[in-house]
């Protein structure tokens, strides 16, 4: 797997609430944040050379525990933020290949068997601040898979005017819309982002599809 040296601060700045630039657009209620300016950016982010891991593809074992186990070649390298890719169970429903799309996510709370349990994730970012690497993960806050355990609630979803879930747009057709218009869907992923810095110790986050995520969120 190649390494991303730098990416930019801004995707990492998302997660940890960090950007010296002004934050773009407006919210609904017509403010400009445009002339807001969110808090200082970090050293660690400043300063990163941020290397990507998709676990399945980057050791012989395919799992956490083999990116666990290769930290001291990723430090050596360089490198000093590790960036995994989702790390959640993958949706079955309307799925795209035999594998579906590691951003089509059933549940942000879970881990993905095929990668091991809640224990390896702890011991992978245990291990990576013990070689004073920092540990991001992709939060996909634009979407969620068909299946998600979040369907239960259809409202936290964009829906047309019969009440139908919407995709982003169709050719993500493996992925379903989450509408930040509901508090109840924003809530929702601040108690999933707070619970992985909390009980995981991870050290922020990379927003996917950033652009498509209202930026007062």
């Amino acid at each position: 797997m190649q390494s991303h040296v730098p990416l930019l601060s801004a995707l990492v700045a998302l997660a940890v609430g960090a950007s010296t630039h002004p934050v773009w657009g407006q919210s609904r209620d017509g403010r400009d944040w445009s002339r807001d300016t969110a808090r200082s950016v970090p050293d660690w982010v400043r300063d990163a050379v941020v290397y990507e891991v998709f676990p399945r593809a980057f050791s012989r074992e395919g799992n956490l525990a083999g990116v666990t186990a290769r930290l001291d070649h990723v430090r050596d390298l360089g490198v000093t933020v590790v960036w995994l890719m989702p790390i959640h169970p993958i949706g079955l429903e309307k799925r795209k290949g035999t594998y579906g799309s590691p951003y089509s996510i059933r549940d942000f709370h879970a881990v993905n068997s095929d990668y091991g349990t809640a224990e390896d994730v702890k011991a992978l970012v245990r291990e990576a601040h013990a070689r004073g690497l920092r540990v991001i993960l992709d939060v996909v806050a634009n979407h969620t898979s068909w299946d998600s355990v979040m369907m239960a609630t259809p409202e936290l979803y964009v829906r047309d005017a019969q009440g139908r879930v919407q995709p982003p747009n169709a050719d993500w057709s493996d992925v379903a819309k989450l509408d930040y218009a509901n508090p109840r869907t924003r809530a929702y992923m601040i108690d999933v982002m707070a619970r992985w810095l909390g009980e995981y110790g991870v050290d922020g986050f990379r927003c996917d599809v950033a652009g498509l995520v209202p930026t007062d969120f």
